[in-house]
């Protein structure tokens, strides 16, 4: 039998040696097969980012519209106080992303926190048909059976403690699931990103239009409730989608760079000045420079060059604060004269938080227009004071859009007024019809189309890469402080007027000396922004970024 032993070795040989060839091709074929599957997983992962970023504003829209409504008819609180909570649970969720990027970063995984927070979402959002639910009395058989078991305060104490596990959930969604970074805009240039957020802003608000005119109507008519079961059934969605590429969907950003760093640049550069009693001079050309090791700091020389190209954009962020006060007073003061004017229009009773809408509509139709003129003026050498003036001409819109609402109101108490019902209960409002308040929302809807992706364009592009994300934070941070702010003011002048300045009851108050006074700083706060884009140029994020006269934001 030795020809049939031969003959197997030699199979065996040829199986071996076929083997090998296979083994040699395979690792080119998969990488081959990576390659060609690439730009699809891209397109994956930006899909589903943008399909949760969409769920995740469909729930929060879903329980801002109609938030003072609710607290108002339903909690019995007054104007002032329902438009506080309003605001300062859009400052939360402001704010929150902030605070969950920094447990991501130092103290909590990723895909944990991430669960964590989508928990606490739904149970937030779960938790709001609680109290949304009046569990009216209700009649069977004939007999008076009452549903509802909750008192005022337990209703109220709900309510809040749904809010906050809401806001939380908000945060990591938008801090882990769906940050910027995710969208790989490193790579882009400044006409590919202005491009870029126009164009996000545009589906956002695309988005909260259609929560506006549905979730808002649904919550106002006979079926209100069911709005807030809305954002609930929102959320199962942006589950799901998570669920679907959760290993592909959580972006990890770079680790070289964190929140934490920047701040501690800052605190040890303040505590080296005062220690040494040098403030902003000792030798050094930028007060920042007492961090670095060389000087008796802490910190290398990119992380201290890192945060002086961030500081320069705290002016910036710091106008940002007084034009997110004068924008939230949509969901606020704009949203009180709006239910107390006549929402009737040919026997349909108009949703209240459907005249968002008519500031939104300035936006879609703008952005198209924007794209054009940003393509015509990105190809020419005038094109470099094009953000600058955006967010100029922005400001200057919101200003104008507080000191309309002043005569609106003014103009709305010369009419006699009406019984309306609202929520199922009995208002008397201003016979003035709603539509009066158009120019008010569209000047308000012109200043977002032109500030926000102008702003966002500036604080993405004009830092180094390793701190894009950092910068985001920052005007995130300031837009918040800008809801809060907001909210100090409704306070002050309610309490400073003995309710004058933001009645509950608008007929008997002088709401529209609280626009004025607003539209007054809005001036001031423009009139600051164009004299310091005027006098100071950032001239080495200019020489580091290669932008020359391209990009002059200073």
């Amino acid at each position: 039998m030795p020809g049939a032993d031969s003959g197997e070795v030699q199979e065996k040989q040829l199986w071996d040696a076929a083997a090998d060839k296979e083994q040699r091709l395979t690792p080119s074929r998969r990488n081959h097969a990576r390659n060609v599957s690439q730009p699809e997983k891209k397109l994956q992962e930006a899909i589903c980012v943008l399909l949760v970023e969409l769920c995740e504003r469909f729930t929060f829209f879903g329980i801002v519209c109609n938030m003072i409504l609710f607290c108002t008819v339903r909690l019995g609180y007054r104007n002032y106080q329902a438009a506080i909570v309003n605001m300062c649970f859009v400052g939360t969720s402001m704010l929150t992303p902030v605070l969950v990027g920094w447990l991501a970063e130092c103290l909590v995984g990723r895909t944990k926190l991430v669960c964590i927070c989508m928990f606490l979402h739904f149970l937030g959002t779960a938790l709001l048909p609680v109290v949304a639910f009046p569990f009216e009395d209700i009649y069977i058989d004939r007999r008076h059976i009452l549903l509802h078991t909750l008192t005022k305060k337990e209703q109220k104490i709900v309510f809040y403690f749904a809010l906050l596990t809401a806001s939380l959930g908000i945060g990591g969604i938008r801090a882990i699931v769906c940050p910027l970074s995710a969208y790989n805009l490193e790579d882009c240039g400044p006409k590919e990103l202005l491009s870029f957020f126009n164009w996000f802003y545009w589906l956002i608000n695309l988005n909260s239009a259609v929560v506006f005119v549905s979730i808002s109507y649904i919550q106002q008519s006979v079926a209100r409730n069911l709005g807030f079961l809305i954002p609930f059934v929102s959320i199962l969605m942006a589950m799901i989608t998570i669920h679907m590429v959760r290993g592909e969907m959580i972006y990890k950003p770079k680790t070289d760079s964190s929140l934490l760093t920047t701040f501690g640049v800052i605190a040890s550069a303040l505590k080296t000045c005062c220690v040494r009693y040098r403030y902003f001079g000792g030798g050094v050309t930028n007060w920042l420079d007492h961090a670095k090791e060389n000087y008796g700091g802490h910190y290398s020389e990119i992380q201290v060059e890192s945060t002086k190209s961030l500081a320069r954009l705290f002016p910036l962020f710091a106008f940002q604060i007084l034009y997110r006060t004068c924008i939230m007073q949509i969901p606020s003061g704009y949203y009180l004269q709006t239910m107390n004017s006549n929402l009737n229009f040919s026997g349909f009773v108009l949703p209240i938080a459907a005249m968002n809408v008519i500031s939104i509509v300035p936006l879609l139709i703008l952005v198209p227009i924007l794209e054009c003129i940003n393509s015509c003026l990105f190809s020419s050498k005038e094109s470099g004071r094009s953000p600058t003036i955006y967010i100029v001409v922005g400001q200057l819109s919101a200003a104008l859009s507080v000191m309309v609402a002043g005569f609106s109101e003014i103009h709305r108490k010369h009419f006699p007024q009406v019984e309306q019902t609202l929520s199922e209960e009995i208002l008397l409002v201003s016979s003035m019809p709603c539509f009066h308040l158009t120019p008010q929302y569209v000047l308000l809807g012109v200043a977002e189309a032109l500030v926000t992706p102008s702003c966002s364009l500036l604080s993405f592009w004009l830092v180094p890469e390793r701190i894009r994300g950092i910068s985001m934070h920052f005007l995130t941070l300031f837009n918040g402080a800008g809801c809060f702010l907001g909210a100090f003011f409704v306070q002050t002048a309610h309490t400073g007027t003995q309710g004058n300045w933001f009645p509950h009851l608008l007929h008997e108050g002088k709401l529209e000396r609280f626009f004025f006074f607003l539209a007054s700083l809005m001036m001031v706060n423009t009139l600051g922004f164009w004299t310091i884009a005027h006098r100071q140029k950032i001239k080495e994020a200019m020489r580091r970024t290669g932008l020359g006269s391209l990009l002059q934001f200073w």
